[in-house]
């Protein structure tokens, strides 16, 4: 009788155990494009939206190479309860000038919006950017329309809605007119967008020591945004390249000026989110050197500290470029690219598993 007892006090315990610290989902990644897909050997960087049916839109700047002038921005969807991402279909794109960084974005009356840098001249400072929209969930879009006119801005991140109703889309501008490096003063801006008036506002430029380039923004609390960007300069090794974070604290009217992390940024792209929790989940590549590892980190504490983290892909090569959101269901989504800027990878894991 003793023997029963005991048994059933474990099953107990242990049934209070698994209560208490549910199963975490196992981190996935899945090749969606690789060299084999004909839309050229380039494929970067990508970007990825929720539809309001549930179904997943992505798109990424494809053709020859980065300084290619025959390049596009390519389209695909997975459909809600689909396996299979549907083959690529040019959504952006221009005879005469190249393409770059796309940026997609669900708002919140369901319009989508599709952002691209073009680029007219040899290198990434003459760019401008353009945009378009759709109203039937990227079936179709509008003709191209410009959001800035001055020479050298450019777009990596997307939007967010901000508490009063506004949104803000961070950009930035790119001095130096060089492929391998930019400029001390490249700086990141962003633009305040009214709904009511379709009326683009741009804060100040914030500056920093090496310069810095693509901000991902999120709103912390009402009027308060926190942003992290990647460091300016060059590719070469070294152990002095940091993320820069600014603040504002009057909604993304005006920033403070850069200052540096203690995360390492081997000048790569960076991703910040606000998930559904109310944490923030910052993605970017550990190193000051490589675009190895891509790593999540978790802040509870509107980015004070990042004590929860999670490699994402890891080992010789490069990791670059994360777009993350999170969907409906919880699920976490980062779409990046690897082996040489080729391959379109997707990641998906759940907030509990960095805990």
């Amino acid at each position: 009788m003793k023997n029963i007892h005991e048994k059933i006090l474990l099953v107990f315990c242990l049934s209070l155990i698994a209560s208490a610290f549910p199963a975490q989902a196992e981190l996935k990644i899945e090749k969606i494009f690789g060299p084999e897909t004909p839309t050229g050997q380039y494929k970067h960087p990508t970007t990825i939206t929720e539809l309001d049916n549930g179904d997943l839109l992505i798109a990424y700047y494809g053709g020859g190479g980065e300084y290619e002038t025959k390049t596009a921005v390519y389209g695909s969807r997975l459909k809600q309860g689909s396996t299979h991402w549907t083959a690529p279909v040019s959504i952006a794109s221009n005879p005469m000038y190249s393409m770059g960084n796309p940026v997609l974005w669900t708002a919140p009356d369901d319009r989508v919006w599709l952002f691209f840098v073009v680029r007219p001249g040899e290198t990434w400072t003459t760019s401008r950017i353009g945009a378009k929209v759709s109203d039937d969930r990227g079936e179709t879009w509008s003709d191209t329309f410009m959001v800035t006119f001055d020479e050298g801005t450019m777009v990596r991140s997307r939007p967010i809605l901000l508490s009063d109703g506004h949104y803000v889309l961070p950009i930035y501008h790119e001095t130096g007119a060089d492929t391998e490096k930019t400029g001390d003063d490249t700086s990141s801006i962003f633009l305040r967008f009214d709904p009511k008036t379709n009326k683009w506002t741009p804060s100040n430029k914030v500056f920093s020591r090496m310069g810095n380039l693509q901000a991902a923004v999120a709103e912390t609390k009402p009027g308060h945004l926190l942003a992290l960007a990647r460091r300016g300069g060059d590719y070469e090794p070294g152990d002095d390249g940091y993320v820069v974070q600014m603040e504002s604290m009057d909604g993304g009217r005006t920033w403070s000026q850069g200052v540096e992390t203690e995360f390492p940024n081997p000048n790569a792209s960076v991703e910040l989110i606000k998930l559904e929790s109310g944490n923030l989940l910052f993605v970017y590549n550990h190193s000051m050197d490589e675009r190895s590892p891509l790593r999540a980190a978790l802040s509870e504490d509107n980015g004070k500290t990042w004590p929860r983290q999670l490699d994402i892909a890891t080992g010789e090569g490069s990791y670059a470029y994360p777009t993350a959101i999170q969907t409906e269901d919880g699920i976490i989504h980062v779409t990046f690219t690897s082996d040489d800027r080729t391959t379109i990878r997707h990641a998906t894991f759940e907030e509990s598993d960095l805990r």
